[in-house]
């Protein structure tokens, strides 16, 4: 009999949350045949992430409600807490109750491998800490076993946004959007027009980054998520997207399912990313990417941030620096220096691959996530 798994998910305010829950639950349902429920508060954004899919169940949250059977492995993510009408009827499963584990935020800090796996022991059920890493010890990161950049790669008319077919707007908003990414060769080199992707929270520092880009000498195509980014985008502009102004072209992208923007990613000569769904993407395209870390109280954040950047840019070498200060910057700490950022694009572009394979070499969090469980039942 395959492996019963139930997993719960709150959006609390983005979709980085549903993000990570779906992608998880994808791959348990179509590479280790369990059967998957997925119960979220906002089933819509799983309809707009993956249109069409039909390996997982989804159920809205209320539907935990009901009198449901707890299935073999339950899945908390990121702590939210479960329906209790169905805690008590995992705790009256027989012959033995399920194996609930609680998924964590991900996070390069030297604590998180000493924690991974611990249990919190609960009123008459064990419930274990399960955490997302990059190093050995710890849960690894979300990856398909058959994800390869070539394959993302594959299809990029369906990540980037086409050109206007006809003009939207008058004077400097009536534009075309000419892209590289459409183009059939990745991305390799620095020195020619730059295609960047924006997926941002809202960030303080984006009006002096587009400024920037708008002052360059290099012409530059970015393609604003929708959501945040273009809202922001378009309150800089002082009108609506696509636009032209200086040497930066703006393209707004529509909502992407996960398959198209993974490809947008993959086309791209430098992502900019946030939270933990697309920060992790990000790594798995192997181009450079700049990361936004959720927003905390009295700039928590950035202690994450920190101990990312020391092991991302550990073998950087030249660069670095100028990498880890705009990733900081663009995380609220100090002003923006996009020329030197810039100049270290093509040091960041050769450390792709090795990072890449690095963080990939301690296994996926779907893999060890089933080991851990399959012991357990």
């Amino acid at each position: 009999m395959p492996v019963r798994c139930d997993i719960f998910c709150a959006v609390i305010d983005n979709l980085g949350d549903a993000g990570v829950c779906w992608r998880l639950a994808r791959q348990l349902a179509t590479e280790f045949r369990w059967r998957v429920r997925l119960f979220i508060d906002a089933p819509a954004l799983i309809a707009r992430l993956a249109p069409g899919q039909r390996c997982v169940e989804v159920r809205p949250w209320a539907g935990a409600l009901a009198d449901v059977e707890a299935a073999d492995v339950v899945l908390e993510a990121f702590a939210c807490p479960l329906p209790p009408r169905y805690v008590e009827a995992m705790a009256a499963r027989r012959p033995r109750p399920p194996v609930w584990i609680n998924l964590e935020y991900l996070s390069a800090e030297d604590w998180v491998a000493g924690c991974h796996g611990l249990p919190s022991p609960q009123p008459g059920l064990p419930k274990f800490f399960f955490f997302p890493g990059f190093v050995p010890g710890t849960g690894g990161l979300l990856r398909e076993k058959n994800l390869a950049v070539p394959m993302l790669a594959a299809n990029p008319a369906a990540a980037v946004s086409p050109a206007p077919t006809s003009p939207q707007g008058a004077g400097r908003h009536a534009v075309a959007v000419p892209s590289a990414a459409r183009d059939s060769a990745l991305p390799n080199t620095f020195d020619g027009p730059l295609d960047i992707s924006l997926f941002c929270y809202d960030n303080p520092q984006l009006p002096a980054l587009l400024a920037a880009w708008h002052d360059g000498n290099r012409p530059i195509v970015c393609h604003v998520c929708a959501g945040l980014p273009r809202q922001q985008v378009e309150r800089w502009l002082g009108g609506p997207l696509p636009a032209a102004v200086g040497h930066l072209t703006l393209a707004a992208l529509p909502f992407l399912p996960q398959t198209d923007y993974d490809a947008l990613l993959a086309r791209c000569h430098l992502n900019f990313v946030r939270g933990e769904d697309s920060f992790v993407r990000a790594q798995w395209a192997e181009r450079p990417f700049v990361w936004q870390a959720y927003p905390q109280a009295e700039g928590a954040h950035r202690v994450k941030l920190d101990a990312f950047l020391a092991r991302y840019l550990e073998k950087v070498g030249v660069g670095g620096t100028a990498a880890g200060d705009f990733f900081r910057a663009w995380n609220g700490a100090g002003a923006l220096d996009w020329p030197a950022f810039a100049q270290a694009l093509p040091a960041l572009a050769a450390h792709a691959p090795d990072w890449a394979r690095r963080i990939r070499a301690h296994g996926d969090l779907a893999t060890n996530l089933v080991a851990f469980c399959t012991a357990r039942l």
